[in-house]
């Protein structure tokens, strides 16, 4: 695999509540891998953000260095582009985490995506919360 297209989302049952994440793993236009996890009781944007890890985490043990991530949180999307700034302390710290991880890729992209567009990961975030 050279390049991966990953569409990540979290979710929590209340803010915070009982929270998942869920990846979906695309190669060539084909789905080839779907991923969910509890992360315990936090907060649907800390959630978005190790939805994020999970699937970076992901891509770099299969060895791949080629991603682009799909997100619909326009919070998490911009404050990883650098366009907002990361106010909240537990944020700053998986953004940091985040910018970690980015040093292992040769290509890394992540685009905010509207709402439908993210059915799968949704539902796979949802299920786990």
């Amino acid at each position: 695999m050279e390049e991966l297209t990953i569409y990540v989302d979290g979710a929590s049952a209340g803010n915070p509540g009982k929270a998942g994440v869920g990846i979906v793993f695309f190669c060539e236009g084909k789905k080839i891998k779907e991923y969910s996890q509890y992360i315990g009781v936090t907060t649907n944007n800390v959630a978005e953000y190790m939805a994020v890890i999970f699937a970076m985490q992901e891509a770099l043990i299969v060895n791949v260095r080629n991603i682009t991530i799909l997100s619909d949180s326009e919070l998490v999307v911009n404050q990883i582009n650098g366009v907002y700034k990361v106010k909240d302390n537990n944020l700053f710290r998986l953004y940091k985490q985040v910018q970690h991880l980015k040093n292992g890729f040769k290509k890394f992209n992540i685009t905010h995506i509207k709402r439908t567009g993210n059915k799968e990961a949704d539902k796979l975030a949802k299920q786990v919360g």
